[in-house]
């Protein structure tokens, strides 16, 4: 069975982006980025933080599924 592509292991997205999954969260968090659309937030990851498109996608729906699920 595949998995989401959103469903990453921190070791993954360290190697990709340099930080932590914990790191992404905190900065999303300070971002508000619940309150935003995933484009912008996306879009800021992208411009602000230098992470790849299909990264920066990954973990702002990483993120968003996690908080939709609290």
């Amino acid at each position: 069975m595949k998995t989401d592509y959103w469903d990453v292991t921190d070791e993954q997205v360290v190697e990709k982006t340099g930080k932590p999954i914990a790191h992404w969260v905190q900065l999303l968090d300070g971002f508000n980025a619940a309150e935003k659309k995933s484009n912008e937030v996306v879009a800021m990851l992208q411009t602000e933080h230098a992470v790849p498109r299909y990264w920066a996608r990954t973990i702002t729906t990483h993120y968003l599924k996690k908080k939709d699920s609290k």
